[in-house]
């Protein structure tokens, strides 16, 4: 085979992945998404003598303070008046 042949033969394969990328090789990845926000852990219950139950709430806020008053505004409206403690505020 001489060098022109070989070279011909490299360009057509070239042509026809770019032209058919249904091979394997060329498929596209998937996108990965990025989350902003955080995880707010908080140790809640309903009673005063009650023990504390974790709460986990996602939050999309990029201000820790909002992201903790917005989690404690969720954990009233799910029914835990007694907010004991924050446990953790983790980015996700």
């Amino acid at each position: 085979m001489s060098e022109l042949e070989h070279f011909e033969r490299s360009i057509k394969k070239d042509i026809d992945a770019f032209l058919n990328p249904q091979d394997k090789r060329s498929k596209p990845k998937p996108a990965v998404s990025i989350k902003t926000g955080f995880l707010v852990k908080l140790a809640v219950r309903r009673k005063r003598l009650e023990a504390d139950i974790l709460l986990e709430h996602e939050s999309s806020s990029i201000s820790k303070v909002e992201a903790q008053l917005e989690a404690e505004r969720a954990a009233r409206d799910a029914g835990y008046p007694v907010l004991g403690y924050l446990v953790s505020i983790e980015p996700l």
